[in-house]
């Protein structure tokens, strides 16, 4: 029923620094500082993804650099200590990436993003080339989407779908991304589907209701 949903090529970054296995130590710092990047995917034969590095890898460098760690820490930690005496992106990348589809929706990405408990996705096409970086702060541009714009969107594809006029009379308000449905109409069941269906719409950020049946002279307030 909804409209074709954003895509993570459509937030995605395009241009992205990357480094090949091989690359140093310093040069990965250096590739950092100048892309203003804190993490970069390592690409091998014919750009395909095969890890990525970012600060956390690089940190025990620094961290272990001027200390003699005790048994217990070296049994808890061997993969930071190994990083720490690694020199090339090889070395020290996390493999195999963490990656994402160019065509899948921002949904999947975040939820991808969530489990693994990560800040952003290497996007690559079904060989496994790099197409683009997508962040959190990539997926979070739905809600910069103008109110009238969601508005249009919930007219169209909620109350349009579930409160068909002239039985029904619903007004349609979006403010900050919060939506509010308000007006009489002849099933107050469907309160809580449309209410699925409205934070569904990207840029929803809250759904209310001011909603009545007809013939009923409460308002019924309903917040999914």
């Amino acid at each position: 029923m909804h409209g074709t949903p954003h895509v993570v090529s459509d937030v995605m970054t395009h241009a992205v620094a990357t480094v090949d296995r091989n690359a140093s130590f310093k040069e990965i710092v250096r590739t950092m500082q100048e892309r203003k990047v804190s993490a970069l995917p390592v690409v091998g034969e014919e750009g395909r993804v095969v890890g990525v590095v970012s600060e956390a890898d690089l940190l025990p460098k620094e961290e272990f650099r001027d200390s003699d760690p005790d048994r217990y820490t070296q049994l808890r930690r061997l993969s930071d200590l190994a990083k720490a005496g690694a020199v090339t992106a090889e070395e020290l990348m996390t493999s195999p990436a963490l990656t994402t589809a160019p065509d899948a929706t921002l949904a999947q990405a975040a939820r991808t993003m969530a489990r693994a408990k990560v800040k952003r996705l290497a996007v690559v096409d079904a060989s496994g080339s790099l197409h683009g970086i997508v962040s959190r702060a990539d997926l979070l541009k739905v809600f910069l989407r103008d109110d009238e714009e969601v508005a249009e969107e919930v007219r169209r594809e909620v109350v349009s779908y579930l409160f068909p006029m002239p039985s029904c009379s619903v007004r349609t308000e979006v403010r900050d991304g919060v939506v509010k449905l308000s007006g009489r109409i002849r099933d107050t069941s469907l309160v809580p589907v449309a209410a699925r269906l409205a934070r569904a719409v990207e840029g929803v950020v809250d759904v209310e209701f001011d909603l009545s049946e007809h013939g009923d002279p409460t308002v019924d307030e309903a917040r999914g």
